[in-house]
């Protein structure tokens, strides 16, 4: 059987690592059959198998012996010793097979064994000081050491010398072993001389612009070395296959493989100290990380979906039943589907754990991203490869985390991202969120499109209100109103205290508490919507209760009553606001304030006193609260025109207590009229009644936020009525029905029904034009003020009457400010 070679040089006598890609079974089993002989034939050029021809050999080859045969991830493997020279007399071609007819040929020995050694050793001293100068030439220099013919320096060596393919056709085709020897020594004077040439110009070179060029030239050779001593390893696998595997086992789309093809290219062809090196390394690394094909994943189960959210969430309803709509969707579709989900709530009220417990139902992997303060458009985006210490952007590094390109990704706290002028991140976001384009989004580092589609994304934040209008347009906002204190006490001893025992190594037979204490802890010790301040209370409880158990031995059995608080969580607790007393004077409303840790009640106070007309305003109010105040108070002269009020010397203030704490909203535009109406009624306001909602300067009371949690504080403070704006009647139905059962509800739709129901009064109606009256009262002013100069008698008539008209226009001013 002839096995074709090409581009190698065979010589007798020599033993080979032979590489054959295409070897067929036929092939294999005719190498055996055949006493493991077979003939190696050099070609002229490489062809086809099939399509060879007499002509396309060169004539004369080296008859062999198979030794083994090894297959390897590049093809079959062939150990063979080679014996004696042969010349190809007949060729048959068939379809597996490669046959033909030989006569040998004998070699003429005319050197003698000590001659043919002293070549020898030049040939080894010659290669030594080429090796010297060659990275990794410690490799060849060993393995000249294992030479001991002119044959076997040959077939090793004259790969890498600047020889044609018929120069090594004729080192087989000599009789005579010293010319054979001579043409080797000349081929490696030659190869020597290049070196050294190039040697030199590293040298001029170094000398002036230092050692990065240096051995540049050679490097072609040395890597060409390297691989052929690579080769004689069979098990040794080289960067390029390693990568090439990863590359078919990640199934990319067409696009992807042609990009990581390319970028392979690059790194094969780049230098070890390339630095470009090292970050197509990375790249390649990240490519072949990613997932480009869905995993299998169950039919979601509703309620299986509904028993786990469920058990890791108490209450929120709403919330429960839009995901499990939204599961129901894609189990009918057998496709991700649907709005991106938006959880809107304040902190500890279990947004992000919620997105974990989603990606159990749907039998999905889970990964989280924190948006929180990111500024650069480039950690959305990812880097472009150009650039020094280039990332991949978030959301494609959270992908390649998660393992999966179907995972459940919670993009956590999109309210707080920053613009700055590295790029606005929520702008980058767009693409990502939306449906219709994210299934070919292009992260800058990658540099090719994937497919976002089929993520289940799931965003939270505490507020929309600094959530860009496009990017919370592409969503589905979702409020998590907060926990009512019933819904905190059975999260405590369902989910919070077995946890924290569990962490202190408590058992249950341990510690024991209360309900009493346990309610004194969510009234007195904690000031949130959520759930995670009373989580580190409860932590410290447990450290305090385990500390007293191992002092009095584990078999101590501790009881924690509401008394006994103090002792474990000290003797300050936080301090809510009360609904005032019923002596409260004129003046003082009690309003309802929204902050990111839930409700709380708030108090306007007003007072008037001597003055000149002016208006204060304390409590570290913000622009939209002080115009609130503003309107308030217009709309007060506006309705009492016909009672003819006088502002011009009195001062009136307006202040919100706790002066620390910064206010603002128009939220608070109801109860600052009512409180101006107080105190100039003289009517006094039931401190059981709170209200909320913005006023505009026609008397209207318009709808506000933040109901659920407003409503909450009412009933926590101990307000019995609470006026709200007629348009928020309908997010009522987020309100848990433990706090509307316990407070008495009004819709609002104007001022005069927020008086009405405040002050049990009307508000005076005009029954004048407004303008006639105005004019009205700037003419008594202008007589009144040309009344006290007439008794000066210091100025004439013509002096009195231009003074009296600027008055006039003055006292028109203030009447309509």
């Amino acid at each position: 059987m002839i096995i074709p070679v090409y581009d190698t040089v065979i010589l007798p006598d020599v033993d080979y690592q032979l590489g054959i890609s295409d070897l067929t079974d036929d092939e294999k089993s005719r190498i055996k059959i055949d006493n493991n002989r077979v003939l190696l034939m050099p070609l002229k050029e490489s062809k086809e198998r099939t399509s060879l021809t007499m002509e396309d050999f060169y004539g004369l080859g080296v008859e062999a012996e198979v030794l083994e045969l090894r297959e390897t991830p590049k093809g079959t493997r062939i150990h063979a010793q080679t014996r004696e020279k042969v010349r190809l007399t007949d060729l048959n071609v068939g379809d597996t097979l490669l046959e033909g007819s030989f006569e040998s040929l004998e070699e003429v020995s005319d050197i003698t064994v000590k001659a043919e050694q002293n070549l020898l050793d030049d040939l080894k001293k010659m290669t030594t000081e080429i090796a010297t100068h060659i990275q990794g030439g410690e490799l060849a220099i060993q393995y000249i050491k294992g030479i001991h013919s002119i044959n076997e320096y040959g077939a090793a060596f004259c790969q890498f010398f600047d020889m044609s393919q018929d120069e090594k056709y004729h080192l087989l085709s000599t009789d005579s072993l010293k010319e054979r020897g001579l043409l080797i020594e000349e081929a490696l004077r030659k190869f020597k001389g290049s070196i050294d040439l190039q040697l030199d110009l590293d040298k001029r070179y170094n000398e002036t612009e230092g050692v990065t060029y240096k051995r540049q030239a050679i490097r072609k050779q040395m890597g060409m070395l390297q691989k052929e001593l690579e080769s004689m390893d069979p098990n040794s696998a080289s960067e390029e296959d390693e990568y090439r595997k990863k590359i078919e086992a990640a199934d990319m789309p067409e696009e992807a493989r042609k990009e990581a093809d390319r970028a392979l290219h690059r790194y094969l062809e780049s230098q070890p100290t390339d630095p470009e090196r090292s970050v197509l390394e990375s790249y390649l690394d990240f490519m072949t990380s990613l997932k480009w094909k869905l995993d299998p994943t169950p039919v979601p189960d509703l309620a299986n979906a509904r028993k786990i959210l469920d058990r890791d969430h108490y209450g929120l309803k709403k919330v429960k039943d839009r995901i499990i709509q939204q599961i129901a969707v894609m189990t009918l579709k057998k496709s991700q589907s649907g709005s991106i989900l938006l959880l809107v709530g304040a902190p500890g009220t279990g947004k992000t754990s919620m997105g974990k417990s989603i990606a159990e139902a749907l039998g999905r992997k889970y990964v989280r991203i924190s948006l929180g303060g990111v500024r650069d458009e480039a950690e959305i985006r990812g880097h472009r490869r150009t650039y020094v210490g280039a990332m991949p952007g978030r959301i494609m590094e959270g992908i390649k985390r998660s393992g999966s390109m179907n995972p459940v990704v919670v993009l956590d706290e999109v309210d707080k991202l920053a613009q700055s002028f590295q790029g606005d991140p929520a702008s980058a976001l767009l693409e990502v969120l939306d449906p219709e384009q994210n299934n070919t989004f292009t992260d800058h580092y990658l540099n090719v499109p994937y497919d976002l589609s089929n993520v289940f994304f799931i965003c939270t934040a505490n507020t929309y209100d600094t959530i860009p209008g496009p990017l919370l347009d592409r969503m589905e906002v979702i409020q998590l109103p907060g926990y009512t204190p019933f819904e905190k006490l059975q999260i405590a001893k369902q989910y919070l205290m077995p946890r924290a025992m569990e962490d202190a190594g408590i058992t249950k037979k341990q510690l024991h508490i209360s309900q009493g204490a346990m309610k004194k802890i969510i009234d007195s010790y904690t000031m949130e919507a959520g759930v995670r301040g009373l989580k580190k209370q409860l932590d410290i409880l447990c450290r305090h209760a385990a500390t007293e158990i191992v002092e009095k031995g584990d078999d101590q059995i501790l009881s924690v009553k509401e008394a006994d608080l103090g002792k474990y969580l000290g003797n300050k607790p936080i301090p809510h606001d009360r609904i005032l007393k019923p002596s409260t004077r004129e003046g003082v409303v009690t309003g309802l304030a929204w902050t990111q840790a839930g409700g709380e009640i708030l108090f306007i106070e007003t007072s008037v006193m001597p003055g000149n007309g002016k208006i204060i305003i304390t409590g570290q109010l913000g622009d939209v609260m002080k115009e609130s105040a503003e309107i308030a108070l217009s709309l007060l002269k506006s309705s009492f025109l016909n009672k003819k009020l006088d502002f011009s010397d009195k001062d009136i203030h307006i202040h919100v207590p706790e002066g620390a704490v910064p206010k603002d909203g128009p939220s608070a535009g109801v109860t600052l009229f009512t409180a101006l109406v107080s105190l100039v009624t003289g009517k006094r306001v039931d401190p059981h009644l709170a209200m909320t909602g913005e006023i505009s300067l026609r008397g209207q009371v318009l709808p506000i936020g933040g109901l659920p949690e407003k409503l909450m504080a009412a009933q926590r403070a101990g307000v019995r009525k609470v006026l709200i704006p007629k348009d928020n009647v309908r997010d009522l139905e987020d309100v848990p029905k433990e706090v509307t059962s316990s407070l008495e509800i009004v819709p609002v739709d104007t001022v005069g029904d927020v008086i009405h129901e405040a002050l049990g009064i009307s508000l005076p109606r005009l029954n004048r034009p407004l303008f006639d009256i105005a004019d009205e009262t700037a003419k008594s002013r202008t007589e009144e003020k040309e009344r006290e100069s007439s008794k000066d008698g210091a100025e004439n008539l013509s002096d009195k009457k231009a003074p009296a008209q600027e008055t006039g226009k003055k006292a028109g001013k203030k009447t309509w400010r």
